[in-house]
């Protein structure tokens, strides 16, 4: 039996790789957009070198996919953070992190539409974050990710009559290496890690499920919502 096909954005390290290895175990065939490939590709993953903060890039890239598989599941997790208080915000960073954290979404979407009109099905899940709630040195991270909430909430409202749902992953402190290296111990602001009110760091994996969660055939009354893994701390911090 043809195994379905899942894009995943930003797929070779970190939660995007978690999630591509539970795709993967699941029953897709992953097709992994990055810039740079995983240290081994897994069964049943194919990598595309591809810098999707590049608009033309990200564009030909997807209208390649299209035409040669039929592809109705999206994942957009590539994205990028940038810390810094607000007097140090500048243009290129604003720019850099809008093309890749808002305008790729867009354009992969729309490169999938079609086939997902014509399966009379798809499933689109965002990967946000919990800074858009409001983070320090988050501001345009923060933006760009509660810009990602938005446009979920949207494409959820005009995608619903088309059998296609659409929903956001948010997740808190996770641990990474990205993670690590945008929130260093002793960084001068407060330590999240202790403050979560499990008591402990998020896994890749624990995002990973519930990706899954919202891609499943069986999850088609559920579209337009943002789901927070994030150990509580998007309902307070821990005392």
């Amino acid at each position: 039996m043809t195994r379905p096909a899942v894009l995943v954005t930003g797929g070779s390290r970190g939660i995007g790789r978690a999630i591509v290895a539970r795709l993967v175990d699941d029953g897709y065939d992953v097709i992994n957009f990055s810039r740079r490939p995983p240290a081994a590709l897994l069964p049943h993953e194919t990598f595309t070198s591809v810098d999707l903060a590049d608009a033309d890039a990200a564009r030909h890239a997807v209208q390649a996919l299209s035409a040669d598989r039929l592809v109705t599941r999206l994942v957009n997790n590539a994205g990028m953070a940038e810390v810094a208080a607000i007097e140090s915000v500048g243009l290129e960073a604003i720019h850099r992190t809008v093309a890749l954290n808002l305008t790729a979404p867009i354009i992969l979407l729309q490169g999938l539409l079609p086939a997902m009109r014509a399966a009379g099905e798809g499933r689109v899940v965002n990967i946000g974050s919990r800074a858009a709630l409001g983070k320090p040195g988050r501001t345009v991270y923060g933006a760009t990710k509660a810009g990602l909430a938005g446009m979920t909430r949207t494409w959820a409202l005009e995608l619903a009559a088309a059998g296609i749902t659409v929903n956001a992953v948010a997740p808190g402190p996770i641990a990474t290496e990205l993670f690590e290296a945008t929130n260093p111990a002793g960084g001068g602001m407060v330590d999240i890690r202790i403050r979560v009110p499990v008591g402990r760091m998020g896994r890749p994996e624990e995002v990973a499920h519930a990706v899954a969660m919202f891609l499943d055939s069986r999850a088609g009354f559920i579209t337009g919502q943002i789901l927070y893994v994030c150990g509580g701390v998007s309902v307070g911090p821990s005392e």
